[in-house]
C-alpha cells in the first residue's frame, strides 16, 4: 500500500474510539437508556451474588476463619483489575469493554478469543442460575415442575431485556436494591449481636476466631485453596463497564463505579463474612450449609430460612438478568467488529440488539436442557470448561492496559480521567497474582479439572480466531469486504494499522 493510499484510508475514519456507539434508537445504534441511578445500583449490586449468601459456607468450612484472608487477597486482585478496566472504559466506553480494548491493544485474535470465552461463560451461568431459581420456586409452588419454573424465569427476563435497555436497568435497579438492603440489614443485625446489644445475645469477643483449631486450622495453604472458591464470586464486577456505553454519562458512571469497588468488597464481603465467623464456630454444620441463615437463626430472627430464600432468589434473578444483558452486548460488539455474524450487530427501533439477545438466550436454554438431561456429562463439561474464564479475562485486561495506557495518553489525553495506581508496577503485581492462582489451581483436584477444560475451550476459540483471521485476510487480498477491526484486519496492534485496517475492512453491520 502506498503512502498516499495509507493516508487516504486513515483520513476516512477515525481511530475507532466508539466501535459500539449509542444513539436514540432507530439509528442503528444501541440506545443510551440507562440512568445514573441504574449504573450506580448495577455497580453496587454486581458483587453481591447468590454465591455470597450460599456458596461462602463451603469456603468457610474448608479454610476456617482464615477465609477472611482469602477474600482479602481476591478482593485486592479485583480492585486492581477494575481500576485498570476503569481507566480504559472511562476514556473509551464500549459495549464490548475489555474485548474491544484487547482487539485494539493486543490484536484481533485477543479481542475475538476473550470476547467469545466471556460470552460462553455467561451463557453457562444462565443455565446455573435458572436452575437455582427454579429449585426455590418449585419448593414454594411444587405444582409447577422445576423445569417449568426455569422456563418461566428465562422467558420473563428475556422479554424485559428485549423491551429496552431501560427495562433491564430498572429490573436490575430493584433486584440490586433488594440485595443491598438485605446485606445492609444483615451487617447491622450481626454487628449488634457481636456486641451483645440484641435481646438474648452477649458479646462474643474473638473466641470463635481463635478457637476451634485457631485462625488457620488447616494451615496457610488453605487460604490459597479458599481463594480458588472466592475469586470466582467476584465475576460480574466488570458488568458496569459494559453497561456504561448505554448510559447518559459513561465517563462519570465508570469513574464512580471504579472508585467505589474498594468499599463494596470491603463492606459486603469482608464485613459480612467477618460477622459470620465471629458469631458462630466455623466448623458448625449450620455454617457450612447456609452461613447467613445460621446467623439469623442464632440471633432469633423468625423464619430466617424463608427470608434468605427470597434474598437468594432475588440474587439469582439479578444474575440471570445481568447475564442475558452481558452476553448479548458482548455478542453485539463482536458482530460490529466482524468477529461474529453481522446480524448480531443489528438493533431494532428501540436500540435493542434483539438477535444478539435471542441467540444468547437460545444457547442458555440449551444449557438448561443439558442440566436436566445430562447433569454429570454434558453440563458438567460446560460448567468446568467455563470455570477458569474469569482468570483469563482478568489476565487479558492486565495485558491490554499495559498497552492501552500509552494509546490513551497519545491519542485522547483529555479523556484520561481514571488512572491505574503506580502504573505499571501494580499491573504487574496483578498479573503475578493471577499467575499464582492459575498455578495453584493445578494443585487442587477440582481446580485442575476446571483449568484443563477451560484451556481446551480457550484453545478451540483461539483456533477459530485463526481460521476467521485467514479468511478475513484472504477476503481483503481479493478486494472484498470482510468485517471491521484491527490493523490489516488482524494485526499488528498499532493505532495507525488499526485505523487503516478499519477503513479497509469496515462493514455496515450497524
Amino acid at each position: 500500500m502506498s503512502a498516499d493510499t495509507t493516508k487516504q484510508a486513515a483520513d476516512t475514519t477515525q481511530v475507532p474510539h466508539q466501535l459500539g456507539p449509542v444513539g436514540h434508537g432507530g439509528d442503528g445504534h444501541l440506545k443510551a437508556g440507562l440512568k445514573n441511578r441504574h449504573l450506580s445500583m448495577i455497580a453496587i449490586g454486581g458483587v453481591i451474588g447468590a454465591g455470597l449468601f450460599v456458596g461462602s459456607g463451603a469456603g468457610i468450612a474448608s479454610t476456617g476463619p482464615g477465609i477472611l484472608l482469602s477474600y482479602t487477597l481476591a478482593g485486592v486482585l479485583v480492585v486492581l483489575v477494575m481500576r485498570m478496566l476503569g481507566e480504559m472504559a472511562a476514556a473509551d466506553p464500549q459495549s464490548g469493554s475489555f474485548s474491544a480494548y484487547a482487539d485494539r491493544a493486543l490484536g484481533r485474535w485477543a479481542g475475538f478469543t476473550i470476547g467469545w470465552l466471556y460470552w460462553f461463560f455467561w451463557v453457562v451461568v444462565l443455565a446455573v442460575e435458572a436452575t437455582a431459581g427454579a429449585k426455590i420456586l418449585n419448593h414454594w409452588v411444587p405444582g409447577v415442575p422445576q423445569w417449568g419454573w426455569a422456563l418461566i424465569v428465562m422467558a420473563v427476563l428475556t422479554s424485559t431485556n428485549l423491551f429496552s435497555v431501560a427495562s433491564y436497568g430498572e429490573f436490575e435497579f430493584w433486584f440490586a436494591g433488594i440485595k443491598v438492603v438485605a446485606i445492609a440489614a444483615f451487617l447491622v443485625i450481626g454487628t449488634l449481636a457481636v456486641f451483645g446489644v440484641l435481646p438474648d445475645t452477649h458479646a462474643v469477643g474473638a473466641s470463635n476466631l481463635t478457637g476451634h483449631g485457631g485462625f488457620l486450622p488447616h494451615g496457610v495453604g488453605a487460604v490459597f485453596t479458599g481463594m480458588l472458591t472466592v475469586v470466582f464470586a467476584f465475576m460480574g464486577s466488570e458488568i458496569v463497564t459494559l453497561a456504561a456505553g448505554e448510559s447518559e454519562d459513561p465517563e462519570k458512571a465508570v469513574s464512580k463505579a471504579t472508585n467505589s469497588v474498594i468499599w463494596r468488597i470491603g463492606i459486603f464481603y469482608l464485613g459480612s463474612i467477618l460477622l459470620v465467623v465471629t458469631l458462630l464456630p466455623w466448623d458448625s454444620a449450620a455454617v457450612k450449609d447456609s452461613p447467613y441463615v445460621a446467623v439469623l437463626d442464632h440471633v432469633g430472627i423468625p423464619h430466617a430460612g424463608q427470608v434468605m430464600d427470597v434474598i437468594v432468589l432475588t440474587a439469582v434473578l439479578s444474575c440471570l438478568n445481568s447475564g442475558m444483558y452481558t452476553a448479548s452486548r458482548m455478542a453485539f460488539s463482536l458482530g460490529r467488529r466482524g468477529d461474529a455474524p453481522k446480524v448480531f450487530a443489528t438493533v431494532n427501533s428501540r436500540g435493542v440488539p434483539m438477535v444478539a439477545i435471542l441467540s444468547s438466550v437460545v444457547f442458555g436454554f440449551i444449557a438448561v436442557f443439558f442440566n436436566y438431561t445430562s447433569p454429570n456429562t454434558v453440563f458438567a463439561f460446560l460448567l468446568n470448561s467455563s470455570g477458569a474464564i474469569a482468570l483469563f479475562v482478568w489476565l487479558v485486561i492486565c495485558a491490554t492496559q499495559l498497552r492501552m495506557r500509552k494509546i490513551i495518553e497519545r491519542e485522547m489525553p483529555e479523556r484520561h480521567t481514571v488512572r491505574m495506581w503506580l502504573y505499571p508496577y501494580l499491573t504487574w503485581v496483578a498479573i503475578g497474582m493471577i499467575g499464582f492462582v492459575v498455578v495453584y489451581m493445578f494443585t487442587d483436584p477440582d481446580g485442575r479439572k476446571q483449568m484443563y477444560l477451560s484451556l481446551v475451550a480457550a484453545a478451540i476459540v483461539l483456533g477459530a480466531s485463526a481460521v476467521v483471521g485467514r479468511r478475513r485476510r484472504a477476503a481483503v487480498a481479493g478486494g472484498s469486504v470482510a468485517g471491521g477491526g484491527g490493523g490489516g484486519c488482524w494485526g499488528p496492534p498499532t493505532a495507525a494499522a488499526y485505523s487503516v485496517g478499519l477503513a479497509k475492512c469496515s462493514t455496515t453491520a450497524a
